[in-house]
């Protein structure tokens, strides 16, 4: 005979099973979070060891970044020596998803806590301590302090987080800590485009890179399915393109050379970049020597070597690559991101 499961009691039984099934279900997942996160508390075998100390922006001949082995300091602004990387790193206790300094100024991006998670912009002080925080509207993606100190940049995915698929929005801000002035979105500066005034709606600016002097800067600006080097005038509130098909600019100590990603003819579609350095003076392109596709903001270790990132074991590692076209790529900081030089 067929059980009559039409009734009330049968329905509440139902219910009931139901209810208890669901919170299995969420006792399940808690548990099973929960040992993930203390997974990411447990330094592993093999993995650098990072022990807590004073990491500063004074002290000279380092190399800072966000540190990614696993244990305690994950994520913590970490330190290591320029002359030997490959010792033990000095952990910070704070944390951060970008992460760039110069001359004692350091910017922060993290996410917060709370009900609505979220993310802001802490600006450091030459010994870490938060200065003023800004919020963000959507995930940290770039960070740049001026060569002075004076003025910081940062980006942030609004939607979308990937530049590789072309289905994004960014918003990117410069502040000025001596003044205090915050531009909160590049959009607003007055775009010229082969001589002429460029307006659009899809307007994206990142990966900003500050010249000596604290008005100049480049950046990227995506517009019409295409990406360009833009040089800026913060005076002036205004951004001239300059060559087309440059992404994430970094600027060289001296001012001459930018170092750049480029998508490349035959790449696949979410890994297109080759590292290049343009030659400001002359025009000239040298394709570096890493042949893998590097989605990072390169940075100059010093006037002939660069520094980026590729994915890792346990999220990134950092990577050298000679800035002449020659050379091989070499790890030189396993479980590690967003550099900064102290120099």
């Amino acid at each position: 005979m067929t059980p009559d499961i039409s009734g009330p009691r049968a329905r509440l039984l139902i219910l009931g099973l139901a209810t208890a099934v669901l919170a299995a279900v969420a006792v399940v997942a808690t548990v099973r979070a929960a040992d993930r996160a203390g997974e990411r508390d447990r330094a592993r075998p093999g993995e650098p060891v990072a022990r807590t100390g004073v990491v500063t922006l004074r002290q000279q001949g380092r190399l800072l970044f966000r540190n990614l082995a696993w244990g305690p300091q994950r994520d913590h602004i970490s330190s290591l020596p320029l002359t030997t990387m490959a010792g033990p790193r000095t952990a910070a206790p704070r944390n951060c998803l970008r992460f760039h300094a110069a001359a004692g100024t350091g910017i922060c991006l993290r996410a917060t806590g709370g009900v609505v998670p979220g993310h802001e912009a802490v600006l450091l002080d030459a010994r870490l301590r938060p200065v003023r925080t800004f919020p963000v509207p959507g995930m940290p993606t770039r960070a740049r302090v001026s060569p002075s100190g004076r003025l910081v940049a940062w980006t942030v995915f609004v939607s979308g987080d990937s530049y590789a698929g072309g289905a994004f929005s960014t918003r990117t801000a410069i502040y000025d800590t001596r003044t205090g002035t915050l531009r909160s979105d590049l959009e607003s500066f007055t775009v010229v485009k082969d001589g002429q005034r460029h307006r659009a709606a899809d307007h994206n600016f990142w990966g900003v890179t500050f010249a000596a002097g604290d008005n100049r800067f480049h950046a990227t600006l995506a517009t019409g399915g295409r990406t360009y080097l833009v040089e800026g005038d913060l005076a002036r509130r205004t951004l001239r393109t300059l060559r087309e098909n440059v992404e994430c600019p970094s600027l060289s100590p001296d001012g001459t050379r930018v170092a750049f990603k480029k998508r490349v003819p035959g790449a696949f579609a979410d890994a297109p970049w080759r590292l290049h350095i343009l030659d400001l003076r002359t025009g000239r392109e040298t394709a570096l020597a890493e042949r893998r596709s590097v989605d990072d903001q390169a940075l100059w270790l010093n006037g002939h070597t660069l520094l980026y990132a590729l994915p890792g074991d346990f999220g990134a590692d950092l990577w050298s690559i000679p800035a002449d076209g020659g050379g091989v790529p070499r790890m030189i900081v396993k479980s590690g991101t967003s550099p900064a030089v102290i120099a």
